[in-house]
């Protein structure tokens, strides 16, 4: 039975997608060892190094469903690592000889790094195709809301106002950087292994090379500059990379989860029946979604921090750090894909509340807007000068029952440097939102 989250019947839907778990299953990562092995066949038949005959014979055993999978653990057990256990079936189904032309030259970690290569590059085209899902849902999100005000928060406390499209089209423009992230990390990532030994493919003599550019083209991955069989920057580059995308990911989680507070109200998670019910509390409707965000994003955390001590390997061939990256792997990938894929259900079906937004704009009576007054009066009474007269009005015991422009209005030495049109206008909510459109139209032209 599975005892993971990722795996479990009841929570993988969850925590992660059947499309990713199939990329980490083992079905899937056998049949990128067998294809692995299958190209290296090809490519050194390509240049004389093995029979053509032999290269075809293991081409065509080297499928998934030839593999006696309860063998294979077993000889995985025993043996330590998986490849070997495959070779061994490999060259028992192969007719006549061409068996002993299997994994010629070849180590364990070649075929184990780059079946992982493959995963990550499924993974990437996953992660790519629902990070564009996230993209449009949020610009437009931003575009219709340009001009929805709202309060602006710092420290969890009202500071001044600005739109909710401004503040989707800030979370937009994260995104689109984690889009230009992962297309500037995939041709550096997206590298297969093949040294042999120690990385220096003395098993192939002076073909080694040759080898390895037809196996670039067999494999439709770039080649590698030299071996990397303890350099792990590559795997721990991609880990990274998920760590940032579902920090950015919790940060809008939380949000949502502030927003849709009570007492705040201004937007909500997508209303599907009895989602967030409480099973005591009829009235609830529980940020059910951003709570999953918010968990695998921690886990995807302390997976890259487990990637990164994966990279402390010793010489040419470690002993111990590479296995973290087999346990760590499969749940960094479903996870954060799973981050992903509950942040694009909240994004493309968002309730947002304009007139929540405008209440709480106005619940201050004006507070939220007394930076705008102060700017106001800064030419005509200096900067210090103003900001003490509007700290003495916000903290006046009637600003409870009064609002600042009432306040503003019976002061004298207010009232000899501005109008009342000019005060009317200044504590206006909507006059100050500062550049929120044009910053939110300039983030949607970059979209393309």
């Amino acid at each position: 039975m599975p005892t993971s989250a990722i795996d479990s019947l009841i929570f993988r839907n969850i925590f992660g997608s059947a499309e990713m778990r199939e990329v980490w299953s083992d079905e899937f990562r056998t049949q990128k060892y067998l294809d692995w092995e299958a190209a290296l066949a090809r490519a050194e038949a390509s240049l004389g190094i093995i029979p053509e005959e032999a290269a075809a014979e293991i081409t065509r055993v080297c499928k998934v469903e030839n593999i006696d999978f309860e063998r294979y653990a077993e000889e995985t057990l025993n043996i330590g690592y998986p490849v070997l256990g495959i070779v061994h079936q490999i060259a028992h189904l192969c007719q006549g000889d061409a068996g002993k032309y299997c994994h010629w030259g070849a180590t364990t970690q070649d075929i184990t790094d780059t079946a992982t290569i493959l995963q990550i590059k499924a993974s990437f085209d996953i992660i790519g195709r629902e990070l564009d899902r996230a993209i449009a849902a949020t610009a437009k999100l931003a575009r219709e809301h340009r001009e929805t005000p709202m309060a602006g928060r710092s420290n969890l406390q009202q500071a001044v106002p600005m739109t909710f499209g401004f503040k989707m089209a800030r979370l937009l423009a994260t995104l689109l950087r984690h889009r230009q992230r992962l297309a500037e990390i995939r041709p550096r990532i997206e590298v297969f292994e093949f040294g042999a030994a120690v990385g220096t493919l003395a098993s192939l003599g002076d073909k080694g090379l040759d080898v390895q550019v037809a196996l670039a083209r067999e494999l439709g991955l770039a080649q590698p500059e030299i071996a990397w069989h303890t350099e792990r920057d590559r795997i721990a580059e991609a880990g990274c990379f998920l760590g940032l995308l579902t920090g950015t990911l919790a940060k809008f989680a939380t949000d949502l989860k502030l927003m849709m507070q009570t007492e705040v109200g201004e937007a909500s998670e997508p209303y599907v029946a009895n989602r967030g019910s409480s099973s005591t509390m009829p009235q609830k409707r529980n940020p059910i979604s951003c709570c999953y965000i918010h968990a695998c994003a921690a886990s995807v955390r302390q997976g890259v921090a487990a990637l990164l001590d994966a990279m402390v390997e010793d010489h040419e061939r470690a002993t111990g750090p590479w296995e973290i990256e087999w346990v760590t792997l499969p749940d960094v990938f479903t996870l954060a894909g799973g981050a992903l894929s509950q942040a694009c259900f909240v994004l493309e079906g968002l309730e947002v509340h304009a007139d929540r937004m405008r209440a709480n704009l106005d619940m201050t009576r004006g507070l939220v807007v007394s930076e705008a007054v102060m700017m106001g009066l800064a030419p005509k009474l200096g900067r210090d000068k103003a900001h003490d007269v509007l700290y003495e009005i916000c903290h006046d015991p009637a600003m409870g029952e009064k609002s600042l422009t009432d306040l503003l209005l019976a002061r004298k030495d207010v009232t000899a440097e501005l109008s009342e049109d000019e005060i009317r206008s200044l504590t206006n909510p909507e006059s100050y939102l500062g550049l929120s459109a044009v910053m939110v139209d300039r983030v949607i032209q970059s979209v393309g």
